[in-house]
């Protein structure tokens, strides 16, 4: 049995200022998206450093506002009826990553329109830079003490004071690892090989889903929520299935143009 380390959710006190860690994940998140972005441009004939800092900026702002109505729709509409200005309250986390998907979707598109590039000539682009986010947002849950896991009496079981005295599933810490480091590496391999548009993007959504599925098997269900189907059913895993679908019907639809970062897009091909 592991004990919580107790981190202080507050890096940085300056007076009423309060700088949260949990913020400062989603920062770290998106520089090293900046970072890794910038890297795939400078081996591109069709981006460029200007362009990735846009498209990073496009992206942030999607995946916050989106992450933010996501979790307000799809966990605790009633709450923040009841109680309106706490959905300005984000430091305390709160965030969806269906509903940051979902906003990121729209960034994706209007950059494509501003740029005068398809939707999955985005975001092939951008699917590989995403699950170091992940990684990050997971760690932020991890030090907020918040989406732990079910009790389980398997020896790395760790006991979160704000949980009770139960051992628990680290699940931010398997979500992290799977949705960031995992995710990461096979994405970024298999985008370094010439690809049928669309197909890096299909395959970021089965792999999220998949594992966001499975991980939710070892995560505390919200208990404003409980199981939403089947009696075991999560609304994680309801919302990861038509992911995961989707993601697996572009994948057999993509082909023709292909994109690699290396180039340019629209090389023909099987």
């Amino acid at each position: 049995m592991l004990n919580y380390p107790e981190i202080d959710p507050v890096l940085l006190s300056i007076g009423p200022l309060k700088v949260h860690w949990y913020g400062m994940m989603y920062l770290f998140g998106f520089l090293a998206a900046w970072v890794l972005g910038v890297s795939r441009a400078s081996h591109s004939d069709s981006w460029n450093k200007d362009q990735v800092s846009d498209l990073v900026l496009y992206c942030a702002l999607g995946a916050v506002i989106g992450g933010r109505i996501g979790y307000i729709l799809f966990y605790k509409l009633d709450d923040y009826l009841a109680q309106p200005l706490d959905i300005f309250r984000v430091w305390e986390g709160g965030m969806s990553f269906h509903g940051g998907m979902l906003g990121v979707f729209v960034a994706i598109w209007l950059f494509g329109n501003k740029t005068n590039r398809t939707f999955f000539q985005v975001s092939d682009f951008v699917a590989p830079l995403v699950p170091i986010g992940l990684f990050f947002g997971r760690i932020g849950n991890f030090i907020n003490q918040e989406l732990w896991g079910r009790v389980t009496d398997l020896p790395w079981g760790m006991v979160f004071p704000l949980a009770g005295s139960a051992p628990r599933h680290p699940s931010q810490i398997y979500e992290a690892l799977l949705e960031g480091v995992v995710l990461f590496s096979i994405l970024w391999i298999y985008s370094a090989t010439l690809r049928p548009v669309a197909r890096v993007s299909g395959l970021f959504l089965v792999l999220y889903g998949v594992f966001r599925f499975f991980v939710e098997f070892t995560r505390e269900p919200d208990d404003y929520l409980g199981f939403v189907a089947l009696d075991w059913m999560t609304m994680g895993q309801l919302l990861s299935l038509p992911m995961i679908v989707a993601g697996l019907i572009i994948m057999l639809l993509a082909g023709g143009q292909r994109f690699h970062y290396k180039g340019e897009a629209g090389k023909k091909g099987n």
